[in-house]
């Protein structure tokens, strides 16, 4: 069954000392999301960005804020990306002792949730939370840092989150994020995934080059 694709280009892998306008020029070159990826140096070893940031680059574009919180306890800063602006916050299981509280908690303030799933998680994790996520993110690099390979194993999850995404006859989104290139991104769609998390293959080339890797990421 052929399905748009939608590409989230991660800002980590953007310029730091002008965040603002790399946002505006992936905007304009056809990015569907905007990936924020929000490390805490606990959760995973690396720290990146907090809520204050997030509400800064808000003015900057209108697209989908589709950020990843890689961080523990999650809980507590829900609110405060809510509050910045973040429109998809999406969660790992293991950041907290009661997901679907948390899930529940995310719709409560009127954002889409999502649940990750770390390559050594397995898919039936999200069993119980079909009926509430409106994405599910399968990390196919260990989260922490970009510029990973691909792991290849990772497919066969996607393959069987597939199943039981079409299965539940909910709208949910299938991301992966982590080694996505022109290479990976054909193998992650054939397996069923419908929105790529690309930093790296976004980014490289330059602005000059953002709406040719965007496209190409896409298979257009």
């Amino acid at each position: 069954m052929s399905r748009p694709v939608r590409i989230a280009p991660s800002i980590l892998s953007a310029d730091f000392s002008k965040l603002g306008e790399e946002i505006r020029a992936i905007d304009a070159a056809g990015a569907d999301y905007i990936h924020i990826d929000v490390m805490d140096g606990h959760f995973v070893p690396n720290i990146t960005l907090g809520a204050p940031i997030v509400k800064a680059l808000r003015p900057h574009t209108e697209k989908t804020f589709d950020t990843h919180l890689m961080i523990s306890p999650v809980d507590p800063f829900l609110d405060d990306f809510a509050a910045a602006g973040c429109d998809i916050i999406t969660i790992h299981p293991e950041a907290g002792p009661h997901s679907h509280r948390t899930v529940q908690h995310i719709k409560s303030l009127g954002k889409k949730a999502g649940i990750v799933l770390n390559p050594a998680t397995p898919a039936s994790t999200v069993d119980y939370l079909m009926d509430m996520v409106d994405l599910i993110l399968v990390m196919s690099v260990n989260p922490g840092f970009g510029g990973q390979s691909f792991i290849m194993n990772q497919l066969d999850k996607i393959r069987e989150l597939r199943a039981k995404i079409d299965a539940s006859g909910r709208e949910i989104d299938l991301q992966v994020d982590g080694g996505i290139n022109f290479d990976t991104a054909p193998l992650a769609i054939e397996a069923g995934a419908n929105v790529l998390v690309a930093g790296t293959a976004t980014f490289v080339g330059g602005p000059e080059k953002y709406a040719e890797n965007i496209r190409r990421l896409r298979g257009d």
